[in-house]
């Protein structure tokens, strides 16, 4: 299937041109208000006629991704005059890709002039952390707290461990970021739908009751008949899609993508374990269902989304994720992705939206992290 449109992006971008000294200002302003992550990364998707940030994560794991950008000097910004930071990561410290990811953080942070140790560490109650015999000034969290929140480590960490998956929603993330979005869209004079994708929740293991998932799928239906209206008000041609996701953390084994309520009724044992599925063997309760936003962009025949790093609530560093056996609207995170740089990509069109759109919803992204992370302190 193909979803084409107007290139609304393209025509409205001297609007976001015009108002750079008024967005500036606007975020400077949010920024002061807001203790802003240190780190956090956000996957985005761009369909020429509206440009969302569809994933957004508070301990990034891809820093072996980057190969350009100014990433280490918005760290340091963050992170201040300290001098010994001990990487805390996951576990499951024998994934290769993983393990280069903890390398490149290190070389990032010892680039800019810190100590740096990595590894789980061994917490005696009552003492705080060290590492042989030395107690770091700063914990820099790299994993996602599935399994449940840190033990009490006597010394300073960030990003909050609060954002651990034991008790962090999506969803959570796209209710805190849209008031901000409303803003934007205020200054820019645009409709707010052009910057975000919705979305709408399935809590308490309601796709293993039938009766709630029968009122479940009018929803889904109802849904879905919104984003035709949006379809057709602005010229789009496909058909509405929506993805269910795990509301409650990353590496779900399974992603559905579903474009009628008919789909969740008709769920097959097997798509249904792999729903419910998520990583560390955990059990999935509750879903996102949100709005499915196809990507317009493509280089040598590969469908690409653009990933942003942040830090200090400022994009530092990017890469895209590429994928030539998947289509505009599909899921790209799998194992025949690929990453390229932005300078492999010689396209004046996609560096230019990167600089205007892609920013500007990665660090929207950001302030929501910030008042995510404010309303769970």
């Amino acid at each position: 299937m193909s979803y084409l449109g107007p290139d609304i992006l393209s025509d409205l971008e001297a609007k976001i041109i015009a108002k750079r000294d008024e967005l500036e200002h606007w975020f400077a302003s949010k920024r002061l208000e807001l203790e802003m992550p240190l780190y956090g990364s956000v996957d985005i998707r761009d369909a020429h006629w509206k440009v969302a940030v569809v994933d957004a994560n508070q301990y990034p794991a891809g820093f072996n991704n980057l190969r350009e950008g100014d990433i280490g000097a918005h760290l340091r910004d963050a992170i201040g005059d300290i001098r010994h930071i001990h990487i805390w990561p996951e576990q499951h410290t024998r994934n290769p890709a993983y393990v280069e990811n903890v390398d490149s953080l290190k070389s990032l942070l010892e680039g800019e002039g810190y100590a740096v140790t990595t590894g789980i560490l061994e917490v005696e109650p009552g003492t705080p952390v060290s590492i042989q015999g030395a107690v770091p000034d700063l914990i820099l969290l790299n994993n996602d707290l599935t399994d449940g929140p840190l033990p009490e480590l006597g010394v300073p960490v960030s990003p909050s461990p609060k954002m651990g998956w034991y008790q962090r929603r999506k969803s959570n993330h796209f209710r805190a970021v849209q008031p901000y979005i409303d803003e934007v869209a205020t200054i820019l004079q645009i409709d707010p739908w052009l910057l975000c994708t919705h979305w709408i929740v399935s809590e308490d293991k309601c796709l293993e009751k039938e009766t709630c998932r029968t009122l479940l799928a009018a929803e889904v239906d109802n849904f879905l008949t919104q984003l035709q209206v949006k379809y057709d008000e602005y010229g789009i041609e496909g058909q509405p899609t929506l993805f269910v996701k795990n509301d409650a953390g990353t590496y779900g084994l399974g992603i559905l993508e579903i474009t009628s309520g008919e789909e969740l009724l008709n769920l097959s044992n097997r798509k249904m374990n792999r729903l419910t599925y998520g990583k560390g063997g955990t059990n999935v309760e509750d879903f996102l269902i949100q709005e499915g936003v196809p990507s317009a962009l493509s280089s040598n025949s590969m469908v690409v989304e653009p990933v942003a790093y942040c830090a200090n609530g400022r994009v530092g560093g990017w890469f895209y994720r590429a994928n030539a056996k998947k289509g505009e609207m599909t899921n790209l995170n799998s194992p025949s992705s690929i990453f390229l740089a932005p300078s492999e990509i010689e396209d004046k069109a996609i560096q230019s939206r990167r600089n205007h759109w892609h920013m500007l919803v990665a660090e929207i992204a950001m302030l929501g992290m910030a008042a995510e992370t404010s309303l769970l302190d």
